[in-house]
């Protein structure tokens, strides 16, 4: 068997990284595109698109990468996966977005999901002050999502949340956007398996915790379909859809896959940086309560405050390192 210096070691952790965004990026693409294919034909409001089947498309890499990493004994980038991505996908997408255009918000239509991003935050908040997120835990996080979905359908049934006309599909038929869709999740499956293989080979190299790479290399590498998605829609003026799609993937990153994370396999939080319970999930919590305030009575994101977002998250990124070296 031949032994891997140290350099060429983490030149293949590198490279793997590497490969795996790629295919989550382009994975997550084709899934977005042909579920929103899917779901026109069904005459589903963009905002029901973007909470559900969008965020749930954009979600799946910190699904996959999350349950990989609790199966593999590093519950730490399970749970760092998903604070760091709810981080990112404020401070940096909507951050990234806003930089090139002004995101206009209705508050009528979105105050429902933002209480329910708020309240899943909460709950993950007094989780992580246990010792164990059980199974039952789990299928209970699950359960919930579920029933809040189908919530809202009942509700877009009634025609409470108004149905727009979507844009016209790039598919050419629905049998070809289902052959999309089946290989954009196998690209974001093996995406993600490369990613966190990766990134643990890269944080014993370097001797980073892995917490820290969860909630940064991962949660920015996992968050990328949700910037590609948000700055597309934001350049076709489809707000709904992009706020719908950062919102759910904030709820769907605490109660889908912590849920089915856990369901799995109960995630072991004596195993877990204690930095993740003590620091980062009230970050977590403060950035999403001052999107929550932003949305609701501001009412827009100029380019200013996504500039103001974007220099948070640097800020945040270099203060987890610095706290991790203990400096």
């Amino acid at each position: 068997m031949v032994e891997l210096t140290t350099t060429e070691a983490f030149v293949l952790a590198m490279g793997a990284l590497g490969l795996g965004m790629i295919m989550l990026i382009r994975g997550g693409n084709w899934t977005i595109d042909s579920a929103i294919h899917i779901a026109s034909l069904l005459g589903i409001s963009p905002l029901i698109v973007g909470f559900t089947i969008v965020a749930f498309g954009t979600s799946l890499p910190e699904l996959i990468v999350s349950v990989n990493a609790n199966m593999h004994g590093a519950p730490g980038i399970a749970i760092g996966n998903v604070l760091g991505s709810n981080v990112a996908n404020i401070l940096l997408v909507v951050g990234s977005t806003a930089f090139f255009t002004t995101i206009i918000a209705i508050p009528r239509t979105l105050i429902r999901d933002l209480m329910m991003m708020m309240a899943a935050t909460i709950l993950l908040l007094f989780l992580l002050q246990g010792e164990e997120i059980t199974t039952l835990v789990g299928f209970g996080l699950v359960a919930i999502l579920l029933a809040y979905v189908f919530w809202q359908y009942l509700l877009a049934k009634r025609g409470e949340i108004p149905v727009e006309e979507m844009e016209e599909s790039p598919f050419s038929s629905t049998g070809k956007a289902l052959s999309f869709l089946v290989t954009g999740l196998v690209f974001i499956a093996l995406g993600a398996e490369f990613l966190v293989r990766g990134a643990q080979t890269s944080a014993e190299i370097l001797g980073v915790p892995d917490a820290v790479i969860g909630l940064s290399v991962i949660a920015i590498g996992t968050s990328l379909p949700e910037l590609s998605t948000c700055l597309i829609a934001a350049a076709r003026k489809q707000t709904d859809l992009l706020l719908g799609n950062i919102i759910g993937s904030n709820v769907f990153n605490i109660m889908m896959i912590i849920g089915v994370t856990s369901a799995v396999k109960p995630i072991d939080l004596s195993l877990v940086a204690p930095q993740l319970a003590s620091i980062d999930i009230w970050v977590t919590l403060s950035v999403s309560l001052l999107f929550t305030l932003l949305l609701l009575f501001y009412q827009k994101i100029t380019r200013f405050v996504g500039i103001l977002f974007l220099s948070a998250y640097v800020t945040y990124i270099i203060s987890m390192y610095v706290l991790s070296l203990g400096l």
